[in-house]
């Protein structure tokens, strides 16, 4: 299988032609992980990328099937350029493309058909090596008046000079590149990889004032973390974008929640479930962003993952009433948080306690770290922005009957001819479930025995007697207190 090489670089936009505008930070760079999800033989030569595809073909369905799935969708205006080396292809890619940017048009594709989309352009590739110029060879530039003035002024002009006076006069470089060049040498260049961490940095075109401004310059940043998140099939959990406030304005320094005391304000992105979705993470940060004052000009940002897992493939049903529409529920509470604080939205986890009033713990939902601990431990957990007292999400034991809400504090009943009243008689229907409790941990204990009762007001009610209000020798339930603790809905 003889190498197959592709060179691509931004396109440098026309002076009568209106650019398209930057979406990402280093499109160049997304570029390369877009490629390295494709191949691993990735370089950056020259100013442009170079990778070669022989080896991937046949995996993605041929040569053209892998460059419209590397070049959709168009991250940037390009033009690309083919040969059988590394150094053929940048070289057809540097000679070809000032008459092609000048024309305004892509020329024919010499090797391999005319694959022209948006964006792109195949430029030079029917220009024969040896009819290459001298710049278009990195290592001879350095030596183009003294090759010019011996009347050197292509590939193959330099290749049929004698090689020993070549490499005295010019060095063994050139010659070695001219051997790469031509494929009689391996070719070995510090090939590319996907960084472990995304940390991105933005200069600001202008100063900012404003917190909810800072979201365009953002969004350049979260543009450039789904090429890197999707490059390596993960999921973010935690962000952090920094900005640099100016130096220069005397309230600078000032501290809050959002800003330290060195000129630097941050603030954190988390979410329930690891995420792509470029949508949801725009809008949690314009959330979170609305809530900051800046005390001064902003001239940089910085974007960074803290936390990230790898996500899962997901089936697709084809029946229509399977299909989901809208946010899902974790989307919807993390915006509501990001708007009213975390501290508004809480979230309940069961935990190791008979007494029903303990068996669950209410935290902020928006921490993913808890949320994932209490998946992989198969805790169920609900959540809710009401009083949190009111809602019992239980794993009932077998034979057990838990109601549906809970009152926060017990609340005690009259009890007439050993009957417990609450607005009329209420009907004991199961029961009795016994709980002791609260014995070793230097508490009061906790002896009751639970009812489903029925009232002709109210419906289904969850009422207990507590057996330590008895009087000994009376028969308990008649000398009982009697409490309502729940309800049926």
């Amino acid at each position: 299988m003889s190498p197959h090489w592709l060179a691509l670089r931004l396109r440098p936009a026309l002076p009568e032609a209106v650019s398209p505008p930057a979406i990402l930070t280093d499109p160049l760079t997304a570029l390369a992980w877009r490629a390295l999800q494709l191949t691993p033989w990735v370089a950056e030569l020259d100013g442009a990328l170079v990778l070669e595809i022989s080896g991937s073909e046949r995996l993605f369905g041929g040569r053209n099937a892998l460059l419209q799935q590397l070049l959709t969708p168009t991250l940037a205006p390009l033009i690309c350029a083919q040969g059988p080396t590394a150094l053929v292809a940048l070289g057809r890619l540097w000679a070809a493309a000032p008459e092609a940017e000048a024309a305004g048009a892509p020329s024919a594709n010499g090797e391999g058909g005319k694959l022209d989309g948006p964006g792109l352009h195949m430029q030079g590739d029917a220009l024969r090596t040896d009819a290459l110029p001298l710049a278009a060879l990195p290592a001879a530039r350095a030596h183009l008046p003294t090759l010019e003035r011996l009347g050197c002024r292509t590939w193959g002009q330099l290749r049929a000079l004698p090689r020993a006076g070549l490499a005295r006069r010019f060095g063994a470089e050139l010659l070695a590149a001219l051997d790469r060049a031509y494929g009689l040498q391996a070719e070995v260049y510090p090939w590319l990889r996907l960084p472990e961490v995304f940390d991105a940095p933005l200069e600001l075109a202008a100063q900012v004032e404003s917190a909810s401004a800072l979201l365009f310059g953002a969004r350049r940043l979260l543009a450039q973390l789904l090429e890197w998140l999707r490059a390596r099939q993960r999921g973010v959990l935690v962000l952090e974008l920094r900005w640099q406030l100016d130096a220069r304005r005397s309230n600078a320094l000032h501290v809050d929640a959002h800003h330290d005391a060195s000129g630097y304000g941050r603030l954190e992105l988390r979410t329930a479930q690891a995420t792509q979705d470029l949508r949801h993470l725009e809008r949690l940060l314009a959330e979170q962003l609305a809530r900051v004052v800046l005390p001064a000009p902003v001239l940089y940002l910085r974007l960074r993952t803290l936390a990230t897992q790898p996500l899962s493939g997901e089936s697709h049903s084809l029946l229509a009433d399977d299909v989901r529409s809208g946010d899902s529920l974790h989307h919807m509470l993390e915006r509501v948080a990001a708007r009213l604080g975390p501290e508004q939205v809480l979230c309940a986890s069961t935990q190791a306690e008979h007494r029903p009033e303990r068996m669950q713990h209410w935290q902020p939902c928006a921490a993913p770290d808890t949320a994932l601990r209490a998946e992989k431990k198969g805790v169920r957990a609900v959540t809710s922005v009401a009083r949190p007292t009111t809602n019992l999400q239980l794993s009932p034991e077998p034979g057990a009957l838990y109601p549906s809400w809970l009152l926060a504090t017990p609340q005690s009943l009259q009890v007439q001819h050993a009957q417990p009243q609450f607005h009329g008689p209420l009907a004991l229907l199961a029961g009795p479930q016994r709980l002791e409790a609260g014995w070793l941990e230097g508490e009061t204990p906790a002896l009751r025995d639970y009812f489903v009762a029925r009232s002709q007001r109210h419906g289904l009610l969850w009422i207990y007697c507590d057996r330590l209000g008895g009087k000994e020798g009376t028969g308990g339930k008649d000398a009982a207190q009697w409490y309502l603790h729940g309800v049926f809905a």
